[in-house]
């Protein structure tokens, strides 16, 4: 018999942010495939009767090839097994979940994804920033901080953002944010845009630098920003100080 995988999101990693379902699934599943992006709390969770393989992408550090990730998931399917790929925020999201399911499809293996609550909404409410807000922003724009590196061109239309005035959301940019700083300036952004860099959202270790687009970068250096942030650029996170208290 063929088992069955499941793409599971786990949130931004509190642990009461998971569902139930993917709770129930964690608890039930025979192997589980997971990244560092869960967090410490939610992989402590993960049930020693598993067979628990980590095939994280760290800086530099590529355990597994994308490739070989999707092979693991169609061998281990094959052999009969209830699998787990276990991914932060939302499969679907900047997850490469997609990629996986097609995988899985063209090889007869039965595939269901178990959506996540997506950090790019859940980090900034976190952090006191409503992405939507009627008396700033009515419009939202997801952008992946990391393209694929083997496209020829990239995939963000700058001039297009900088002229956009809803909010944008820019997910795992910590590596770029200098770069992206710099494309929306050269083209026409204000300076003065809000900008906040939120590092380890919704965890008890999280940590807000709030500045602007003329500042953001040389704060962020200061502070030792890392990974994993979420970047949030727009009139919102003047709500910031308003609804976290200092």
């Amino acid at each position: 018999m063929i088992g069955k995988v499941y793409l599971v999101g786990s949130g931004p990693g509190d642990p009461e942010l998971l569902t139930i379902k993917a709770k129930r699934l964690i608890e039930s599943a025979e192997v589980i495939l997971y990244d560092q992006l869960p967090g410490k709390a939610i992989l402590d969770m993960l049930p020693a009767s598993a067979e628990r393989i980590d095939v994280g992408k760290y800086a530099g550090d590529h355990k597994l090839s994308q490739w070989q990730i999707n092979e693991l998931l169609v061998k281990r399917a094959k052999e009969g097994k209830l699998v787990v790929r276990l991914k932060g925020g939302d499969p679907y999201l900047f997850g490469r979940g997609g990629e996986e399911a097609q995988v899985l499809v063209r090889e007869g293996i039965e595939v269901e994804v178990v959506p996540g609550i997506t950090s790019a909404i859940a980090v900034p409410a976190y952090a006191g920033i409503p992405i939507t807000h009627r008396d700033y922003a009515s419009m939202v724009t997801f952008i992946t901080g990391h393209e694929d590196p083997t496209k020829e061109e990239t995939g963000l239309d700058w001039e297009l953002l900088a002229r956009f005035e809803g909010t944008l959301v820019i997910l795992m940019g910590v590596s770029m944010l200098e770069s992206n700083v710099k494309e929306l300036l050269k083209h026409g952004k204000s300076i003065d845009t809000p900008v906040a860099v939120i590092e380890k959202g919704t965890r008890p270790d999280q940590r807000v630098t709030v500045g602007t687009l003329a500042d953001i970068v040389g704060l962020c250096k200061q502070r030792n920003v890392r990974a994993p942030a979420i970047t949030v650029i727009g009139d919102v996170v003047k709500l910031h100080r308003e609804l976290v208290k200092h």
